[in-house]
């Protein structure tokens, strides 16, 4: 085989069989491997496998125009082949999606330190105005509440830039622990639509729009928090009934499909009052937000225990951890929370590095961004990372 017949063949399984199937075009005019015509290559002049590695570089935001450019551009962006060939190349931008007015999400982006809206959500009133949870799992944001007719499900899709009634998870629930790694994500515990405090859980394969059902856990829960560690998937404090606080943790092997009990991994009781242990995990290492002290605590897995690093850069104790986010954003920890100034009232997004260290006993936050006149409330908030 010669060099052109190679490098055609590359070509194709690159790009053609992401079209195969589409639209019968251009499958037969390749010369050497990039289109005959400047019209028909991706970008002129050059081979389509090296304008993809090309393109996988380029902003996030930049896709939705470039999807504009051509009907090839278009297929391309819609394919979803290019956060598949971002994923190989480790490529990762990491966007804050968030609620702070219940009418509508917005995404920012901090590498062009810009806001963008979603589309709304096609769902009905109920939905805009009930209680949410939210997880972000490879490039879907899954949205969780309550409908007039009961609990529903809904999906954006970065790639479609659209919601999507999101179907097929086995029990339905609010005020659950979730999790996500990659492309799949689970959901633990909760209460279903009649108060029972559920220990079932189930986990979401994104690539396939998929639910399955996992082994339950040891002890019910509502209230709780869930999260990836060492590749593994924890829950942590919560309620075992509405008046009885749970201090235990659990440990679930996706490997062996078991869950392990761990006495004592959160010593701060959940109150029916309280937000869900505000908790993020970088580098492997699990951090967490003390509410009545407003400080910063991290996990000691040898000892098992937690050692406080330093105050957050805004005040969670006035509504016992309620309309705040604290999330891992890449190598950071991310803090998102309402602030009241003369000039009024906006959200600020702060985030901090551990590798950076703590400097004269406090930890050094930086502001990634801010959106102005939103209130103060955060209502659900999202990274997603692709």
């Amino acid at each position: 085989m010669d060099f052109k017949s190679k490098k055609k063949l590359k070509n194709e399984s690159f790009v053609d069989k992401f079209l195969e199937g589409r639209d019968g075009e251009g499958r037969g005019d390749y010369d050497g491997g990039f289109k005959s015509g400047s019209n028909d290559s991706l970008i002129p002049g050059l081979y389509d496998d090296v304008a993809l590695n090309c393109l996988a570089w380029a902003c996030r935001s930049d896709y939705f125009s470039l999807s504009g450019l051509n009907v090839r551009f278009s297929k391309l962006m819609k394919s979803g082949y290019l956060y598949e060939l971002r994923k190989k190349l480790e490529i990762v931008e990491h966007w804050v999606y968030m609620v702070c007015d219940p009418r509508g999400w917005e995404a920012f982006d901090p590498m062009r330190n810009k806001w963008v809206k979603l589309p709304k959500i096609p769902c009905d009133e109920c939905f805009n105005h009930a209680d949410k949870e939210s997880l972000a799992v490879g490039s879907e944001l899954l949205v969780f509440g309550r409908e007039l007719f009961g609990f529903a499900t809904w999906k954006y899709s970065l790639i479609h830039h659209s919601w999507f009634k999101c179907e097929g998870i086995n029990h339905p629930r609010c005020l659950f622990a979730s999790g996500s790694l990659g492309s799949v994500a689970v959901i633990a515990g909760g209460s279903d639509k009649s108060g029972n405090i559920l220990k079932s859980a189930e986990l979401y394969d994104s690539s396939t729009g998929k639910w399955e059902m996992l082994p339950s856990m040891h002890s019910p829960r509502k209230l709780s928090s869930g999260f990836f560690m060492d590749d593994k998937f924890y829950v942590i404090g919560g309620m075992t009934s509405h008046t009885e606080s749970l201090t235990c943790g659990e440990e679930l092997d996706l490997k062996t499909r078991k869950w392990r009990r761990i006495e004592g991994m959160y010593p701060n009781e959940n109150k029916a009052a309280q937000a869900p242990p505000l908790v993020a995990v970088v580098d492997n290492q699990l951090y967490a937000v003390e509410y009545l002290t407003n400080d910063v605590i991290k996990y000691d897995k040898e000892n098992k225990k937690w050692d406080v690093l330093g105050r957050l850069p805004v005040r969670a104790d006035y509504s016992n951890g309620w309309g705040l986010a604290f999330k891992a954003f890449g190598k950071q920890l991310l803090v998102v929370g309402g602030q009241r100034s003369q000039e009024g009232e906006a959200i600020v997004l702060n985030t901090w590095c551990p590798k950076s260290g703590i400097k004269n006993g406090s930890l050094d936050w930086k502001v990634l961004g801010v959106k102005e006149k939103v209130g103060v409330f955060v209502y659900n908030c999202a990274i997603m990372g692709c």
